[in-house]
């Protein structure tokens, strides 16, 4: 069995049934059954032989065999304690898998990766992908490239342009720190048990800097919320869920040269940018 492809319908049956794995709903557990995924994944990532690489949620290895071929030297953090045992049998011929029982959201992730540049790579749960993707962003960890299997409803929304259904705070934030781009859709029968959707994979390549230069990026990021958190409001009356009274909000529209009667939705990232701008020069004045 050591000897097999792991992301194959039989092995995954057996390795199931060997260690009686019962796929859990709860933690959006869906195993690769298709090893040319895995592949397409793997080269996604472009990794070198000894490169730092952490995967979210291994499950039993399907997508850490191929991390582990690769050369790579792999960090996989996996939360159902359940499955520890199978990863150590499944993953015993390779002795650059570290395995890490714990939730990502929580753990150390600079100790752990040892304070150096690294990829991530993961078969992401459905239920908990925008916090485990938002959360690596955000922390500014010195993460080179991020390649993520996601619902590819999920993915369109990170690759959205203004002015389209899909476009959110989730376009924004993902653009403005990354480079999105999909790479492949994956089928409901690349997975045991199919899920009822169809997946994605996306390469987020990390900016060295943001697309638009922003004087306080809280500030940026409460425009950005503020925008999208009424879709059928014009962008005057969203931007009192930032708190700013009526007369403030017309002050930093007209700084920015912006029409308050458009709806968030339409904003470029420079124009949002522009009133973030707009609001903390307003406050430099008082």
């Amino acid at each position: 069995m050591l000897e097999s492809i792991i992301a194959s319908p039989e092995v995954v049956h057996y390795v199931c049934k060997r260690f009686g794995i019962h796929m859990s709903k709860k933690l959006g557990q869906n195993f690769l059954i298709r090893r040319s995924v895995v592949d397409e994944i793997v080269a996604a990532a472009e990794l070198t032989a000894g490169e730092p690489v952490l995967e979210i949620g291994p499950g039993i290895g399907t997508l850490t065999q191929g991390l582990a071929q690769s050369g790579a030297a792999v960090t996989a953090v996996e939360l159902d304690r359940r499955l520890l045992e199978v990863l150590d049998t499944t993953l015993a011929q390779y002795n650059n898998v570290r395995i890490i029982h714990g939730d990502v959201l929580k753990v150390n992730i600079p100790e752990i990766m040892n304070h150096k540049p690294f990829k991530v790579v993961a078969n992401l749960p459905y239920y908990i992908t925008t916090p485990i993707i938002m959360s690596l962003l955000e922390m500014k960890l010195p993460i080179e490239r991020l390649v993520v299997m996601v619902q590819r409803e999920v993915a369109e929304r990170m690759v959205a342009q203004p002015g389209t259904k899909a476009y959110g705070a989730l376009s924004v934030a993902v653009q403005y720190y990354t480079e999105p781009s999909i790479v492949m859709d994956v089928p409901p029968r690349a997975f045991m048990p199919a899920p009822e959707v169809t997946s994605a994979v996306i390469c987020c390549r990390l900016r060295e800097k943001p697309p638009v230069e922003v004087a306080d990026e809280k500030l940026f990021f409460r425009v950005v919320k503020a925008a999208f958190a009424q879709r059928r409001k014009t962008f005057s009356n969203t931007m009192k869920t930032t708190g700013l009274d009526k007369e403030t909000i017309a002050s930093v529209l007209a700084k920015a040269n912006i029409d308050g009667a458009r709806r968030g939705e339409t904003f470029s990232l420079q124009e949002l940018a522009d009133v973030a701008n707009a609001w903390y020069a307003l406050l430099q004045d008082k």
